[in-house]
């Protein structure tokens, strides 16, 4: 078996099983408005919901290893593309997805969650360097790398099936 299907299978089966991350996400998949992210196609065969539960539990993972903010990275990977429409349909949205979904999903988070400074700039800058500026915290970079890996195995579809948490 591919090892990157391995390791992204292992991480989803655990993330099943790990209950902090678990009490973490619980209070954010709750709200009606994230699960509309089921609506949304992602990269291919995996709905934005679950790409984005895929992108937040690597970057927790990797921020608990590393002794970072570990609940930030779970809350805000979540909540990282939480833009609400289908960037495939041309008209369906103003401007470049890439440059604008940054912004148009913390906006999102903003109405829905309170935020830390930390949860915040994860959010806006995970499409750098398509956004003018720098993060500001190590945890922001954690998110760009998670996301990016999970983004390129989906699209080389050789990422697992998606979870079902709920």
């Amino acid at each position: 078996m591919n090892k990157y299907i391995t390791a992204l299978a292992y991480l989803q089966r655990d993330m099943h099983m790990d209950k902090v991350y678990l009490k973490l996400i619980q209070p954010i998949l709750r709200q009606d408005e994230v699960q509309e992210m089921r609506k949304y196609m992602h990269h291919g065969y995996i709905d934005c919901l679950n790409h984005s539960l895929q992108v937040s539990y690597m970057a927790y993972r990797i921020g608990r290893k590393f002794n970072m903010d570990s609940a930030a990275l779970a809350r805000a990977g979540l909540l990282h593309d939480f833009y609400l429409y289908d960037w495939h349909i041309k008209g369906g949205h103003e401007g470049r997805h890439g440059f604008r979904h940054a912004g148009i999903a913390l906006s999102n988070a903003r109405k829905y969650f309170d935020l830390s400074e930390v949860e915040e700039d994860i959010i806006k800058w995970h499409m750098w360097p398509l956004n003018i500026g720098f993060p500001k915290f190590k945890e922001s970079w954690i998110m760009m790398f998670a996301d990016r890996y999970c983004t390129l195995l989906e699209y080389l579809r050789i990422a697992p099936l998606q979870p079902k948490l709920f």
